[in-house]
């Protein structure tokens, strides 16, 4: 920014001078605030135009991005006015995906989801078959990503988040990093693949130390830890986050947070809490993102299980509108997994069958095992109880060996419900890392935080990190507890 502040001094060529506007703006973005980016974004589009097709795209590409980030968080502007403009601009140069996408974003605005999910969907493709400069795509790729999660492309999230993972770490773009790592954990999670995203959480830590920024740290824990079931980290995410994203104008963030609470709450069966999450979680339709997206299946759930049909019936109709335009097998096996649960006798059987097959031909595995715990205990309830034993076993292994806690707990209650007589898994206890093991052994020794960290190389905040990690690995509430539980470890190995 000071290198940007020096050239103002200088007399500049216009483009010169509309291009310094746009890295100030993205810098602004990237290291601030999404909403005082926007209006920056904008004029520089609107100076690019005339000048550079390609660079005016790129600042209107970023431009949608911070919309998306904003959300409810607007401060008056809104999607329709950025894809008018967006619209009216010239064609930028090849490649011919990037105008495509950027015109269907802004399609979706100004006419309708439908319309635009056909040209998103595309441009999706291309971005997954077609080259380009690393340049180029890792300024492309975080767009793309929430796209495709937006428009239920579950292989080009997969694809796409992580290929901008493995660019960022490549070309060292520690600004674009944190964001990517957040959405490959998303993805991982999704597919059921905890403790994978459990390895990328840490490396969004290491990577937020650097940087001197947490905040994609702890939104990222926020997108993995309620699958798991853990409220304490749940809300700890959440409190660690919340205040920071009204700072930073990243009113997404509170619908995600909404819907980490619903995800939690209906996981541990407290449906009345996640009724009240999921329903915050779909205040703003207008955001047209995933968090969004993700609320409406909870709220059905929730809804259905807290004694509200009408409303239940009402969100699954909203998703499955949602879900007949995208037309791929993900969003129309959550579709008619929702519908299924508004439904009666056999067309209720019908759509539970149908959730469970077409999601089991995605890598949405943690969707496709909740699609069986929930028709196991739909079969339970109709009294069908060896039929419901098959897909609540079905749903308890694969939930189980996921790491999914709270969800494996409810298929284990219905199981017993069912009169199987079943034994609790046993799940082993995930091993610390190299830094937990060295962070456990100097907070044993009694060594603070800071004193911890000064040995370490991080900083305080980390190591308090680690520590919340380490306590829920090897089941202890205090600091004080480590010293035994090291050398019982050590004991036992002995």
């Amino acid at each position: 920014m000071q290198l940007l502040d020096a050239a103002r001094l200088s007399p500049l060529p216009e483009r010169e001078l509309a291009l310094s506007k746009l890295l100030r703006a993205q810098i602004v973005f990237a290291s601030s605030n999404a909403g005082a980016a926007l209006p920056l974004l904008l004029e520089a589009a609107e100076r690019l135009e005339p000048l550079d097709a390609g660079l005016a795209r790129e600042a209107y590409r970023d431009a949608l991005l911070a919309l998306i980030t904003t959300g409810r968080l607007l401060n008056g502007a809104r999607f329709g006015d950025v894809a008018t403009s967006i619209l009216a601009a010239p064609p930028g140069p090849p490649p011919e995906r990037n105008d495509l996408l950027l015109k269907g974003v802004a399609v979706m605005a100004t006419e309708s989801y439908a319309a635009g999910v056909p040209m998103v969907l595309r441009a999706l493709d291309a971005f997954r078959t077609e080259g380009a400069s690393k340049e180029a795509d890792l300024g492309w790729l975080s767009f793309t990503c929430r796209l495709a999660h937006n428009v239920w492309d579950f292989d080009s999230w997969s694809i796409l988040s992580a290929r901008l993972v493995d660019l960022a770490r490549e070309m060292g773009a520690l600004s674009v990093l944190p964001s990517a790592l957040e959405m490959l954990v998303s993805n991982r999670a999704m597919a059921g693949e905890l403790a994978v995203a459990d390895t990328l959480l840490t490396e969004a830590v290491t990577v937020g130390e650097v940087t001197g920024s947490r905040f994609f740290a702890q939104y990222t824990a926020l997108l993995l830890e309620p699958w798991r079931g853990r409220e304490t980290a749940t809300r700890q995410a959440i409190d660690a986050i919340t205040r920071e994203a009204a700072l930073r104008g990243e009113g997404k963030v509170v619908t995600a947070s909404q819907w980490a609470t619903a995800v939690l709450c209906n996981g541990l069966g407290r449906y009345e809490e996640a009724y009240v999450a999921a329903e915050r979680g779909c205040e703003h339709p207008q955001e047209l993102g995933g968090p969004y997206i993700r609320s409406l299946v909870e709220l059905v759930e929730a809804a259905a299980r807290s004694g509200r049909p009408a409303r239940a019936a009402e969100a699954a109709a909203r998703l499955d509108e949602l879900a007949q335009t995208c037309g791929t097998d993900w969003a129309l096996g959550t579709s008619a997994g929702v519908r299924a649960q508004v439904s009666e006798g056999p067309a209720a059987e019908d759509l539970h069958r149908e959730a469970i097959e077409r999601l089991g031909r995605t890598q949405a595995r943690i969707a496709h095992a909740r699609a069986r715990l929930v028709y196991g205990e739909w079969l339970r309830r109709e009294n069908r109880r060896i039929d419901a034993r098959e897909h609540l076993g079905l749903a308890y292994e694969a939930l189980s060996q996921m790491g999914a806690e709270a969800f494996a707990e409810r298929a284990r209650r219905e199981l017993r419900a069912t009169g199987e007589k079943l034994r609790r898994r046993t799940v082993e206890a995930p091993a610390l890392t190299s830094q937990e093991t060295q962070v456990a052994r100097l907070a044993a020794e009694g060594l603070t935080n800071s004193e911890i960290g000064a040995q370490l190389f991080i900083s305080p905040h980390t190591v308090e990190w680690h520590l919340r990690k380490i306590f829920v690995k090897i089941g202890i509430t205090s600091r004080k507890q480590i010293r035994t539980s090291l050398l019982d470890s050590t004991t036992a190995t002995a």
